[in-house]
């Protein structure tokens, strides 16, 4: 008990600093409402759920400083599409678009939700270190733990969503949405060209 109460309360704080995945729910919802944000909840902790059973499982490519390098390459020019996009867009909330649309947006914003889980190399880090932590328990414990962060992450996401994304929300930050988006953009640029920097510093080092 001692040692779930650790890794849920270090994965908890990891969880309430704001990263890549908040901008993006944050600028999702505003913009598209809770409903479509939650593609991108559930898009984010499938990469989670991935990058959990990868390490638990004791996949160690995931570790390799190639993958890593290759990884972190990907989520750099990812980040920097992304956020360019954010800071070239004019974003107005709309909540009355026709269901075939919210549809498309809710598997766009899947679909970005799992590329931003799986290109953030930090994700596989923070993992690994924990799988470093609970690789000698039994593996039905570590899939009870696996488990348990992976609803952490769906359920906190959600809860992000849904308090900026409800119309009460929408009414009082619509006005805040275009800064808000380009507060996002300007985030993950700078982000995103630290991340291949720094790829480019280690490898000439």
């Amino acid at each position: 008990m001692e040692q779930f109460l650790a890794v849920a309360a270090a994965h908890f704080l990891a969880l309430l600093i704001p990263g890549v995945d908040f901008f993006l729910i944050a600028r999702t919802s505003l913009a598209h409402g809770w409903r479509n944000a939650t593609g991108a909840c559930l898009g984010i902790a499938a990469a989670n759920a991935l990058f959990i059973t990868a390490a638990f499982c004791g996949v160690s490519l995931i570790s390799h400083p190639l993958v890593l390098g290759i990884v972190q390459a990907a989520g750099g020019g990812f980040l920097m599409v992304i956020g360019v996009a954010f800071l070239r867009s004019s974003p107005v909330a709309d909540l009355g678009r026709a269901e075939g649309v919210q549809a498309a947006t809710w598997r766009s914003s899947a679909g970005l939700g799992l590329a931003s889980g799986l290109l953030n190399p930090k994700n596989a880090l923070f993992y690994l270190s924990l799988a470093a932590v609970v690789g000698t328990v039994a593996p039905l414990t570590r899939v009870l733990y696996g488990a348990w962060m992976v609803g952490v992450v769906l359920l906190w996401d959600v809860l992000v969503a849904v308090a900026l994304g409800s119309r009460r929300a929408l009414a009082r930050w619509g006005r805040v949405l275009p800064w808000l988006t380009r507060i996002a953009g300007v985030f993950l640029v700078l982000f995103g060209g630290a991340m291949l920097v720094t790829l480019v510093v280690q490898h000439r080092g």
